[in-house]
């Protein structure tokens, strides 16, 4: 234990560590992060929403939300340690649907449904996890381990809402090839059509991810201190223009700043060159 201490530096010598411990955590083995350019998803209605895109003569995405992300750890065969996580993604697609030329849109929400599958190293493990957390069986009475497999996590940024397009349905339309869950077909009030439709739309997404494995595992850490709050919190007030007074003038908001003005330390002077901010920032030969 003493070698531990004494081996750990600290880069702030003021801040020495007291004693070392020993955790219980999710330690990340393995992690990606993913930029994709999803083009031309259909989007999928429900009855109410298909019959407003079967009169319309063109679409226009507004919003691009995720609904969900429905995700499956599976061992990489004869590579251990590896596991192929395969994630569904659904998305909100809210639309303004043109019913004629130059007229007032309407507004429709539909479905799209993203799979795509990355392989990461997770390590291995061949215990059972028991745990006063863990459900029993009510009718032996058994306290069932958990599994020992990794965790995957899937972070996922706003989407990014690129086009839309308005296609005529010609043939036989390509069947979904993943169930929708029946919360999101509640969230919309019916089954979703996919075949038998007149017209449908696509869409294209920018998607930026972040897919990590995670195995929990003990580990010794340094402590420092008790982590104590050092801010007092403020009481809200029912008074609404107490609350407003609170807010400081949005100045950026009425001046953005240019261009020139984003890089550190640099101001503009009007004459087409930035030089350091001075007190008095002016064009000089």
């Amino acid at each position: 234990m003493s070698e531990n201490l004494t081996s750990f530096s600290c880069s702030n010598n003021q801040n020495n560590f007291k004693e070392a411990v020993c955790i219980d955590a999710y330690r990340i083995y393995d992690s990606c992060a993913d930029k994709d350019c999803l083009e031309d998803l259909r989007v999928y209605f429900t009855e109410a929403g298909q019959h407003v895109i079967d009169q319309a003569c063109n679409v226009r995405v507004r919003d691009v939300n995720v609904i969900d992300v429905c995700i499956d750890l599976e061992a990489v065969p004869f590579q251990k340690g590896f596991y192929s996580v395969n994630m569904t993604f659904f998305f909100e697609v809210c639309l303004d649907v043109f019913m004629a030329p130059a007229a007032m849109p309407v507004t429709v929400n539909g479905l799209s449904i993203f799979s795509k599958k990355v392989i990461l190293y997770g390590s291995e493990g061949s215990v059972s996890i028991y745990s006063s957390e863990n459900c029993r069986n009510e009718a032996t009475n058994v306290n069932l381990p958990a599994s020992n497999l990794p965790r995957a996590t899937v972070q996922v940024a706003d989407p990014i809402a690129l086009s839309a397009k308005l296609c005529e349905c010609r043939g036989c339309c390509c069947e979904l090839k993943c169930n929708i869950p029946d919360c999101i077909c509640t969230r919309y009030g019916g089954e979703f059509i996919v075949q038998n439709a007149a017209k449908t739309v696509s869409v294209s997404i920018g998607l930026f991810t972040i897919v990590q494995i995670e195995r929990n595992v003990p580990m010794m850490i340094p402590t420092y201190d008790f982590c104590i709050p050092d801010k007092e919190c403020v009481s809200s007030s029912d008074n609404p223009c107490e609350l407003f007074s609170r807010i400081e003038f949005p100045t950026d908001e009425f001046f953005p700043p240019r261009t020139s003005e984003a890089a550190d330390g640099e101001h503009g002077c009007g004459c087409g060159r930035r030089i350091e901010y001075n007190e008095s920032c002016g064009c000089q030969d």
